[in-house]
């Protein structure tokens, strides 16, 4: 039986502007492989309530899990739990669940939960809470679609949350070799060792290292420990001055 799959939608103009980088998405494909979800594609989308909605309704048909990062803060920006309760169907407004939650957040800091601040507790009827121990103002499942905040410190957190109460599948085992060959010579041989292991996959991935030398660095990839190191034993034979 194959892993279930995933996608994710990164959301936000400022990652699209170039002023804040992406690390999310790293961070959640590593964790899906270790969980044996298998992360199968990555968009990187505006704060625009039509687009939000049209690709998590694309997304949440394709795929088994879609995660969102980014938009769930109190500013006027910060649309995306509109967004996904409309792709999916369903009312969103002030919850009550979510209000107490932030409620005793702000009166243990001593801070006033104002009109700005209360827009984190914008819930779509029929989620569930995801919970963020960072700084409280909670994320959500609706459906197959799991919305998290895009602070890096926060998403990793409510990820860690949300992985345990998801069935995953075998982990993705991988192992792989230093080659200083260019692809033009490594191609054909690779080609054929990959035809005839099908039961594994083959990447190969180049670099050029600060003292001018050059390489790929080929990668064996399978939910099979056995076959992938049979393979790597086959590409030591190929080519034996490897690291």
């Amino acid at each position: 039986m194959s892993n279930p799959t995933a996608a994710m939608l990164v959301i936000g103009d400022e990652i699209l502007s170039g002023r804040t980088r992406d690390s999310n998405m790293n961070h959640l494909a590593k964790a899906l492989t270790e969980h044996g979800i298998a992360l199968q594609e990555a968009r990187m989308i505006s704060d625009d309530h039509a687009t939000i909605v049209r690709q998590v309704r694309e997304m949440a048909e394709v795929y088994d899990h879609v995660f969102t990062s980014g938009g769930i803060g109190p500013t006027h920006d910060d649309i995306t739990a509109e967004a996904v309760a409309d792709a999916m169907g369903a009312a969103c407004g002030i919850r009550d669940d979510a209000r107490a939650i932030l409620q005793a957040h702000y009166d243990r800091s001593g801070q006033e939960l104002n009109e700005a601040r209360l827009r984190m507790a914008r819930i779509p009827d029929g989620a569930d809470l995801i919970d963020n121990p960072v700084s409280a103002a909670p994320g959500f499942t609706l459906g197959n679609v799991h919305v998290m905040a895009g602070v890096p410190k926060i998403f990793e957190a409510m990820l860690a949350g949300v992985l345990p109460t998801l069935t995953g599948g075998a982990p993705m085992i991988s192992d792989s070799l230093r080659v200083e060959r260019g692809e033009g010579d490594i191609a054909a041989p690779l080609g054929h060792l990959a035809e005839a292991h099908p039961e594994v996959s083959i990447g190969s991935y180049p670099f050029q290292s600060s003292n001018g030398k050059y390489g790929s660095n080929v990668v064996v990839r399978s939910q099979d420990s056995d076959a992938v190191a049979v393979v790597m034993g086959k590409l030591r034979g190929l080519f034996p001055e490897a690291a």
